[in-house]
């Protein structure tokens, strides 16, 4: 399933939720306020090399920094 960001234009608040794809066009309720005044948001998703602008990627120790050896 995956997992969807939502806004609540009731009460201002931000929060996940996993969806089933059957279930991805219904909004779901605010699990602050109750309200079904909720919308899905656009998402982010990391991806390698997408880090912080100007601050270069570490690569980490299981990586070799998109290079093939």
């Amino acid at each position: 399933m995956p997992l969807y960001e939502y806004h609540c234009r009731e009460c201002g608040a931000d929060f996940e939720k996993m969806v089933r794809f059957s279930e991805a066009n219904a909004n779901p309720p605010c699990p602050h306020c109750g309200s079904l005044q909720t919308s899905k948001q656009l998402s982010t998703f990391a991806s390698p090399g997408s880090g912080t602008p100007g601050i270069p990627s570490s690569g980490g120790s299981c990586s070799t920094g998109g290079r093939f050896s």
